[in-house]
């Protein structure tokens, strides 16, 4: 346990003992992840502090995939599906919501369990493709960091092919695909963390990029206390007198 701390007159404990933990960026010295003796998955979360992983992208793009890999290897946090928590709440597939009662009933209920999860900490969270086009949903993913996985449309295609996708009925599901991401490509683009994956990478090689952009998006963003910890200390000052 942390040392306990005095700062105008309350107790309190320093934060880096709390929750940074002297760790730091494993790539940050260009190591290999195979060279690494621990797992980097493993050391994000004491960097993370409890803070949520959204994951956004069009459908099929390997959001509930790549997040439940990530979820995995960092080991602390849980994993959770919107999508997985509509379909057990209203004992409905996601094609059935849509087929009885269209897609802004399907839109409300998503908002409403979004509404719910982000609530929680340490958490991976998978979300529908269009789960972006609402504002208010754009506020509670942004309590967390969001990860964009950007697929393109002809590769998503080749991966849903045979399924049922409700958006993408009709004679040129490809035309629609492309319209949805171009419609939709303005808000993902708000992402903390965009990750362009190719056609010739499996799960194991985008949840690795996922890891180490996180560990950089962590270096370039860190927490107010570490900026004033940082600036205090350039300036020959005590942290804590």
């Amino acid at each position: 346990r942390s040392r306990p701390l005095f700062a105008g007159g309350f107790e309190w404990e320093d934060p880096t003992e709390e929750f940074d933990q002297g760790v730091e960026n494993p790539f940050k010295n260009e190591a290999k992840e195979d060279d690494m003796q621990i797992d980097p998955a493993r050391l994000l979360a004491p960097r993370l502090s409890g803070v949520n992983l959204y994951f956004v992208g069009m459908m099929g793009c390997g959001k509930t995939t790549v997040g439940d890999a990530v979820a995995r290897r960092m080991g602390s946090y849980s994993f959770l599906d919107t999508d997985s928590i509509i379909e057990s709440v209203t004992k409905k597939t996601i094609p059935e919501l849509f087929a009885d009662d269209g897609e802004e009933t399907f839109r409300d209920i998503e908002a409403q369990v979004l509404d719910q999860v982000h609530a929680f900490v340490r958490s991976v969270v998978s979300t529908g493709g269009g789960i972006v086009c609402r504002n208010a949903n754009w506020s509670k993913l942004q309590s967390g960091i969001v990860v964009w996985l950007n697929v393109e449309p002809e590769l998503i295609m080749e991966r849903i092919r045979g399924t049922d996708r409700p958006l993408l009925q009709g004679q040129d599901p490809l035309g629609k695909l492309k319209a949805l991401s171009e419609e939709r490509a303005v808000r993902y683009a708000q992402a903390d963390v965009k990750i362009d994956v190719t056609a010739g990478m499996d799960t194991n090689s985008t949840v690795a990029l996922v890891i180490k952009e996180l560990h950089n998006f962590i270096d370039d963003n860190p927490p107010m206390w570490k900026k004033a910890k940082s600036k205090a200390q350039e300036e020959g000052l005590d942290w804590v007198q």
